[in-house]
Order: C-alpha cells, then sequence, then structure tokens
C-alpha cells in the first residue's frame, strides 16, 4: 500500500505465518511504498508529536525505524524490559505503563506549541527544542498535517476551491503539489478513491 507522510512515531506489531513481530516506525516525510502480507494481522500505536522514547530520540527514527528483537505473540523487549504485546483494546493500557515507568517522555516545550501556548523561550531554543524532540520543524509539521486534513476534506466531498481556501493554499496546483509529495494522491484520486490502497484513514475525521 502507500505509505503516506506522518508526523508521529509509534509502535506496530504484527503477526504473519506463526511468527510475532514488533517494530519502533518513525515520522516519515514523504510517501513510499509498504509491504502488507496477506493474512497479516496488526495493532499500532501513534503517540503525539512531542514524546518520545526515552533510550531512543525521535531525530533518528526519521524516514526509517527499528525492529525490536525477541518480539513473540504475547511478549516485546523495550529498553532492556519485557513488556506484554497489546491486542486492539490493550494499546491505552500499555501506554500508561510505558508512561509510568519513564520509557516514553515528552517535552512541555513542544506541548504547550502544538496547543496553542507562547513558551517563555527564544524563538530560536523552541524550534531547537521542537526539532530534536520531533526529528521535524515546526513547518514540516504543518505541511505535513495539513496535507493530510486535505485528503479527508477532498475525500469527504468538499470543493477543491474550498479546501484551498481553508487551509491557506496559494492556488489549487500549490495544493495538487503538495498532495502528490505527502500523500501520493492527486484531487481526482482522493475524490474517487481510486490508486490502490493508502495508509491514511480517509473517512475519520482529523484534528
Amino acid at each position: 500500500m502507500t505509505s503516506v507522510a506522518a508526523v508521529n512515531w509509534g509502535l506496530v506489531f504484527f503477526a504473519h505465518e506463526g511468527q510475532a513481530f514488533a517494530s519502533v516506525t518513525g515520522p516519515e516525510t514523504r510517501t513510499g511504498t509498504a509491504a502488507v502480507p496477506s493474512e497479516a494481522t496488526f495493532v499500532g500505536i501513534q503517540f503525539a508529536v512531542g514524546t518520545s522514547l526515552a533510550i531512543l530520540p525521535t531525530a533518528t527514527l526519521v524516514d526509517s525505524g527499528l525492529e525490536l528483537p525477541g518480539a513473540t505473540r504475547t511478549t516485546f523487549r523495550l529498553g532492556g524490559v519485557e513488556w506484554a504485546t497489546p491486542g486492539p483494546d490493550d494499546a491505552e493500557a500499555l501506554v500508561e505503563r510505558l508512561v509510568r515507568a519513564g520509557a516514553v517522555v515528552r517535552d512541555p516545550i513542544v506541548t504547550d506549541v502544538r496547543q496553542g501556548y507562547r513558551p517563555r523561550a527564544s524563538t530560536r531554543t523552541v524550534e531547537r527544542r521542537f526539532r530534536t524532540a520531533t526529528g521535524l520543524t515546526q513547518g514540516a509539521v504543518r505541511q505535513i498535517e495539513r496535507a493530510r486534513e486535505a485528503s479527508a476534506l477532498l475525500a469527504g466531498g468538499v470543493p477543491v476551491g474550498d479546501v484551498v481556501g481553508k487551509l491557506d493554499y496559494f492556488d489549487e496546483p500549490h495544493l495538487t503539489r503538495a498532495l502528490r509529495r505527502y500523500v501520493g494522491r492527486g484531487v481526482r484520486q482522493l475524490r474517487e478513491g481510486t490508486g490502490g490502497a493508502i495508509a491514511l484513514a480517509l473517512d475519520q475525521p482529523t484534528s
């Protein structure tokens, strides 16, 4: 399927032909192709922008990832600790355990910026902290999130002109270039649902 640009890092667990796998995924700055084995089962957790693994800087994961060794259907190892492999209903409980154990941390300045607050720090310091915590600049995050939101709006039938105006694109060609770069689809493909499988839930509201 088409893998789209994303600003979050995450944990992915999947099983295929009797084998279990666990991996850490990083933010993606461009589209790509992701293999999806037939009959494989997946559970994925996306973490908020500004959070990171205490043992692995998010910046090292951009456009890449890391397979976690020794994964089974019931356990995986992270930071030298064995954790229970989550099912679809156990993801939030796993996140809570990771936070309590200090395995997942967050940068409060990035959290404040994301919530619209102005931190008591210089613009240069904020940008440095943001990039250290996320692996991306604030501008790159805005562009990726805007393209993903535009995709959902177009797939939902919102007119192109309205999307251009709502999301402050310069014009329709500007929107089209962003979609191609970050989502791998054009306006018509998003409207018609063509182009094959895509790693983007276009039928769900975005925030």
